[in-house]
């Protein structure tokens, strides 16, 4: 990632820190740095605005055992934390239907805005939309939802870019010859399909001759224990492997250790997501680790601050007219054994 990159990273996470003042007009605007404009802190009164009393926040997510949505949790209590006008409760959840009925109940509390990192998006739009309807601004996170009228502002990953920098740096590492393997995500949810569609569309771009045969594509839920199963198994079916794509460092654990059992860690090598201390401390190794591609966790306290400005009917100083976006997207970088000493302060337990 370039320097001029790095800082628009830094520029979109210090506007999200900041608390502005002034409420935004209902203009839809493109900022030109991946935040979409729409006037989102200038909802109808019903909607947002209210400066009686504290801001009470809930927030609903994925159980946070997984290292990069532990560091999600963290980050948004953290952020919550340091507001004396914010009273914020976080929820995890098993699955889809347990997460729906868990922002069933929150509705009927009526909190003043509820942030979601949904198990699967199109599962929990409709209680998105519902939540919506009823006045409680929802500030979707990561994994989209599937109607723009189940989320009044949305801060996602660059995950299509993300796939994108991990077949530009597969397809130049193999000189666009070799058999590659993909270990993605959780099957059907945005984030998993976006660093695919990345991954496949890329390598078409960057080796239009072919050369690179994706032999094996299957998921492994971002676990470890399932990235060491899917991962045995492909590897009794594959004599010849040069590179693995996976989807998550934490599941990368767990792919490592199967290449590792079956002794064949000097035949190819992998490249994770997320940004672990494990991946960077692997990259900087050099090795069967080569790469790892990552945007910071740290969108859930973006999540949290861009919640409480909402419902307090307020937007960001340094956008004319001060307004929250409709959406930010958080651009990824490529972290190698060459510049892992600049991503190490970003990487999660």
């Amino acid at each position: 990632m370039s320097l001029k990159r790095r800082l628009m990273v830094v520029t979109v996470a210090a506007m999200l820190a900041l608390g502005g003042a002034a409420c935004g007009d209902d203009d839809d605007n493109d900022d030109g740095n991946g935040a979409q404009g729409g006037g989102a802190a200038a909802q109808s009164s019903d909607q947002g605005g209210s400066n009686d009393g504290p801001v009470t926040i809930v927030a609903s997510v994925p159980p946070t055992d997984h290292g990069w949505l532990g560091a999600i949790s963290k980050n948004a209590q953290e952020a919550a934390d340091q507001y004396d006008d914010v009273e914020f409760r976080l929820l995890e959840a098993a699955d889809s239907d347990s997460q729906a009925q868990q922002i069933e109940q929150v509705i009927s509390e009526k909190p003043d805005a509820l942030v979601v990192l949904p198990q699967d998006g199109e599962a929990l739009t409709p209680v998105g939309q519902k939540a919506e309807a009823a006045g409680i601004p929802v500030i979707n996170v990561d994994r989209t939802l599937w109607s723009p009228d189940a989320a009044t502002a949305t801060i996602l990953g660059d995950n299509y870019q993300i796939g994108v920098s991990a077949a530009d740096y597969i397809a130049e590492e193999l000189n666009c010859e070799g058999n590659v393997v993909e270990i993605q995500g959780l099957a059907g949810i945005s984030v998993t399909e976006e660093r695919s569609e990345g991954f496949a569309d890329q390598l078409k771009k960057a080796c239009p001759d072919g050369g690179i045969e994706v032999v094996a594509r299957q998921p492994g839920d971002f676990n470890p224990d399932t990235g060491l199963k899917v991962t045995e198994n492909i590897l009794q079916a594959q004599d010849q492997i040069d590179a693995v794509y996976t989807h998550d460092d934490d599941m990368a654990q767990g792919v490592v250790q199967a290449i590792r059992n079956a002794g064949r860690d000097d035949d190819m090598f992998l490249t994770g997501v997320g940004g672990s201390q494990d991946a960077m401390a692997q990259n900087e190794e050099g090795g069967l680790y080569r790469a790892t591609f990552l945007y910071n966790p740290s969108m859930a306290a973006s999540a949290v601050n861009m919640a409480r400005l909402i419902a307090l009917g307020e937007g960001f100083e340094e956008l004319v007219p001060p307004e929250v976006p409709r959406q930010v997207i958080v651009p990824a970088a490529t972290v190698t054994k060459e510049n892992v000493a600049d991503y190490e302060q970003y990487a999660f337990n």
